[in-house]
Formats: C-alpha cells, structure tokens, sequence
C-alpha cells in the first residue's frame, strides 16, 4: 500500500512541475487531462503526507520518552497513544481512497425523474423526488439548473431533467438511479386505501465536450412553442428547442431557458451528456457479471428504494436498510440513507480486495 502512494506522490510532484510548462499553459485539453489527474490524486498524496508527519511525532517522542524526567515521559505517553489512534484510522482513510474510483466522481450530475406506473400519482411522487434532491442540493451548497419539464395534469412531472452542479456530486448521487417506490392514499382516493406507485430516476456523470465527439454536422435542430402544465403555451415564439443525433438517434429537449438561444445551449450539454451515458451503459453490458455487486449493475429496471407514507418508512433494498424517518428524508435529509448506504459499498469493496 505504502509503495503504491510513494508513486502517487512523486506522480503528483510530476503533475506540478508539467503544468507550469509553456507547452502545456497553451493546450487547454493536455493541461484539463493534468488537472484532472491531480485532483484524483489530491486526497490520498495529502492524506499519506499527514500520515508521514506523523510517524515522524511518533519517533520525536519515542525519543522523549527516554528521557528522566518523570513528568516530561507522562506527557509524552499520553501524546503517543492520541498519535497511534491518528495513525490507525489514516490507515483506514487511505485503503478507502486506494479503492479503484470512478473517474466520474468528481463530476456534476444529469438528473432525469418520470413518473412510471401509478398514473397521476406517480407524476406527483416524481415531484416530491424533485423537491427531496432540491432541498439536499441546497443544504450540500450545490446549484441546481432546470433544463426541461414535462408537468403531470395533477401536478408533479411525467419527466424533468436538470444538472446538479458542485463538489462530488456525482460520487454522492450515483447510487440514486433505479426505480423509487412510494405506498401511500392518493388524495384523490376516497375509500382512504394505500396505493403503491413509482417513478424512475436516471444519474448521469455531465460529460464535457473534450470526453465525447458530438458535431453540430450530426444534429438535426427542432424548435417548438414551449408549454406548461397541461401542455398549455407558455409563449408564442418558437424557443423552445429540439435537438436529435442522428448517429445514436438520441434525442433531447430544452425550453426552460428565456431565449432559444439558451436553450440550444443547455440542450447541447444535455445531449453531449446522454451520448457519453449511452456509450458508458453500453461499457457495462459487455463487462456483464464482472460488475455485479452490493448494489446491483446500475440498471434503471432495478427498485432500489420505497418509501411507505402511512409509516413513515423508508427502505432501501440493496442494504436491507429501514428507518422511521421518512419525513425528515423528503426534506432533503438524504444523509441518513446515504452515508449508510455508501459505507455498506466501501465495506464490501474492502472485503472484496478491489
């Protein structure tokens, strides 16, 4: 382990002296590549310095401890088993940052919410969803960016789509695409009797334009009233915008900018997005079984979560983990099924040897 992050630091040493050459300053995609490669590195090279700096504590007081004096030995003792209980758990913070990571981690997300069976109540559950990942977004300080909705007659959403911008997002949020599952009385129903409905969420890593080749040449370009609940016309020029990619067929839409203009520009990134999604997917069909694990390969068909109202109740079916919280969690408390959530797949990664 040790050997592996000396190469992680002398890579990173490396890094910063190439950066700073005039040959790089000028290659905008050789030096994003440096950048990003430092940033991988970052977490584990200072951990592994603050263990060095430790180690070095340690060996001052082993010295100390020879010492006559009575008093000065004591405190030294004291100091050295604070230092040895630092140096285990930096010992555990580093296999975890050893684990193989995803290089998506650090990126912002593509959220896309349907309501799926249920009918109208599944489009609302798909807007309390939306509100659940708003109100954690904004206490992780993150932006949220809306690029399109599609509103349920009833209220909520058969489907929106919007990026999550800032820190690990993409690392945190993941593990959030399957299906969600709500058991609950429909306002509408006047016999008072649980329903069971759902609704899909889909997370993918927000590409940039560098990591997948998408050409204007390859996209057909639609505009298109833009509407609102009910399929209502919320104006009456053509902003709206429509944007297909002929090779892959994939086809995005955008109107929630006030310009065409602007919506040309979020549904690009939309679709650069779902390109290199559809190429990552299709990356895990082949590799298959090798990629099965405590949460399952990522497929969309998977149900990851339900949430019982009548229980307040939410389980998550991958780590057979159940709390009676479900209130504080559709208030963006979402911490309280994620840290154990991401805990179980670090622990079973551990197990594994990955």
């Amino acid at each position: 382990m040790f050997k592996r992050l000396e190469l992680m630091e002398k890579r990173y040493q490396e890094i910063n002296k190439t950066l700073i050459e005039p040959e790089i300053i000028n290659n905008i995609k050789k030096m994003t590549e440096l950048l990003k490669e430092q940033k991988g590195l970052e977490k584990a090279v200072f951990c592994f310095r603050e263990y060095q700096e430790l180690i070095e504590q340690v060996a001052d007081l082993d010295s100390l401890l020879k010492d006559s004096d009575e008093d000065l030995k004591e405190m030294a003792e004291l100091e050295k088993v604070e230092l040895l209980e630092r140096k285990e758990a930096l010992i555990e913070e580093l296999k975890i940052l050893l684990l193989p990571k995803d290089p998506d981690d650090d990126k912002n997300v593509v959220v896309e919410i349907k309501g799926a069976a249920g009918g109208d109540e599944a489009n609302i559950f798909a807007g309390d969803l939306y509100r659940m990942y708003a109100k954690y977004a904004e206490e992780k300080k993150w932006k949220i960016e809306i690029l399109n909705t599609m509103h349920g007659a009833m209220g909520g959403f058969t489907s929106i789509e919007f990026i999550i911008s800032g820190d690990n997002v993409y690392s945190t949020l993941k593990h959030e695409a399957g299906v969600h599952r709500v058991q609950r009385v429909p306002e509408t129903e006047s016999q008072g009797r649980v329903h069971t409905s759902t609704a899909t969420v889909l997370v993918m890593p927000e590409a940039e334009e560098l990591e997948v080749d998408v050409a204007w040449n390859d996209i057909k370009f639609d505009t298109f009233f833009s509407s609102g609940p009910g399929g209502q016309s919320v104006n009456t020029t053509h902003s709206a915008v429509r944007l297909t990619h002929l090779p892959t067929g994939i086809v995005v839409s955008c109107q929630e900018g006030k310009s065409q203009h602007e919506n040309r520009d979020k549904a690009f990134r939309l679709l650069v997005t779902r390109v290199y999604d559809k190429f990552k997917q299709e990356q895990l069909q082949k590799e298959g079984e090798k990629r099965q694990s405590l949460v399952g390969r990522g497929f969309r068909a998977e149900k990851i979560r339900t949430y019982n109202y009548p229980q307040n109740r939410v389980t998550d079916h991958r780590i057979n983990l159940t709390i009676q919280r479900l209130d504080q969690i559709m208030e963006g408390k979402l911490d309280l099924i994620l840290e154990p959530l991401l805990n179980e797949i670090q622990s079973e990664k551990l197990k594994q040897g990955s």
